[in-house]
């Protein structure tokens, strides 16, 4: 095994942040862990569980169930387009409390690649990111689907209204930018204080990403982790986190507008 591979495939654990030794700040950093998952992805998957295992004792398949990602929220068009605005401000504020709880304890956010010091390497990183992930990805989720181990996932069932696209897209950064902050560079961070090797951190990170996708059937489960398992690697490696939320970004604002656009214009789309 060459010296690179075993570097991606079995990282050491780099000098910053260092361990902490201090028992007391230790169950600080697991509490602080355990809080802030409750109120945000942590909760999301209890609830994608639940979600599952509701589908599955339906009488109809899996594939024969619709579940939408971002579905009308109120009647009144404007109040819709506000309910939409206000589910990604909650979703940028869930990153910023990953970002803060970061800062506040001494980590510098250019430490976890939150810096503007190379913005057209990380947009091409991300651009490369979503091409690995996104493309691969449909086919999975469509093979998946076909086999009756997903149900089906409607990106956007939102109206055809002059707002849809931008808080579409809007809606897209709003769930990268809290994922990729909270799952890879808090969570990860924190592992990492707490002594865990970065396989170990790596693979909760992944299950966590894949169960808050667990109301997608096992097809999002599997997809997300596997996402899960590149995000967390290249972060690990590179310490860069813009490229992953950019990534994320581009595969969501494909998948939400872009199935608002071909939605009942393509026979391949289910």
């Amino acid at each position: 095994m060459s010296g690179t591979l075993r570097a991606w495939l079995a990282p050491t654990r780099p000098e910053e942040p260092e361990t902490i030794a201090a028992a007391r700040e230790r169950r600080a950093i697991a509490v602080e862990m355990v809080v802030v998952l409750l109120v945000t992805f942590g909760f999301s998957a209890v609830q994608s569980l639940l979600s599952l295992l509701d589908a599955l004792l339906r009488p109809q398949p899996l594939a024969d169930q619709n579940v939408a990602i971002n579905a009308p929220q109120a009647q009144l068009g404007l109040l819709d387009m506000l309910q939409q605005l206000t589910n990604v401000t909650r979703l940028c504020a869930w990153g910023a409390l990953g970002a803060y709880l970061l800062w506040r304890s001494g980590v510098a956010l250019r430490r976890v690649g939150l810096d503007r010091s190379r913005p057209g390497r990380d947009v091409a990183g991300g651009i490369g990111l979503a091409a690995l992930i996104g493309i691969p990805g449909l086919g999975l989720y469509l093979a998946a689907h076909a086999l009756g181990l997903s149900l089906t996932v409607q990106p956007s069932t939102l109206d055809d209204t002059w707002w849809r696209a931008p808080v579409l897209a809007l809606s897209a950064f709003g769930n990268a930018f809290a994922e990729e902050v909270l799952i890879v560079a808090y969570v990860l961070t924190r592992l990492r204080q707490l002594g865990w090797s970065e396989n170990r951190s790596l693979w909760l990170a992944a299950v966590l990403r894949g169960g808050y996708h667990l109301y997608q059937g096992v097809g999002g489960f599997v997809g997300n982790v596997v996402m899960g398992l590149v995000f967390g690697r290249v972060w690990q490696r590179t310490n860069r986190l813009w490229p992953l939320v950019v990534g994320h970004a581009l595969i969501d604002v494909v998948a939400f507008v872009g199935y608002a656009a071909l939605r009942g214009r393509v026979a391949w789309l289910p």
